[in-house]
C-alpha cells in the first residue's frame, strides 16, 4: 500500500473514530485489513464488510475475545479448503 493510501486510511479512521466516539488506539487497522482481505478472497467479497460489521457488533456487546480477529482470519483461510473437502 502506497504512502498516500496509508495517509488517507489514517485520516479516515481518525475522522470515523472521532465521529463515533471511539478511541482510535483501539483500532488495529492492519489486523482488520488482513481479516477482510482473507474473507474477501477465501469466502466471498461481500462477506468482508459483513464480517467486519459483525465483529464490531460483538465488540460493542463486549463479547469479543482478544484473539477474535485471528480466529476469524483462520476461519476465512480454511473456508475454501473445508468447502472443497466437503465435496469429496
Amino acid at each position: 500500500m502506497g504512502s498516500d493510501a496509508v495517509n488517507v486510511l489514517a485520516e479516515w479512521i481518525e475522522l470515523v473514530c472521532r465521529e463515533l466516539g471511539v478511541d482510535p488506539q483501539k483500532v488495529d487497522r492492519d489486523a482488520l485489513l488482513d481479516l477482510t482481505k482473507e474473507v474477501a478472497h477465501g469466502v466471498a467479497r461481500p462477506a468482508a464488510p459483513l464480517t467486519a460489521y459483525v465483529l464490531g457488533l460483538a465488540q460493542g456487546a463486549g463479547s469479543v475475545p482478544p484473539e477474535a480477529v485471528a480466529r476469524l482470519t483462520a476461519l476465512a483461510r480454511g473456508w475454501e479448503r473445508d468447502a472443497k473437502e466437503g465435496d469429496g
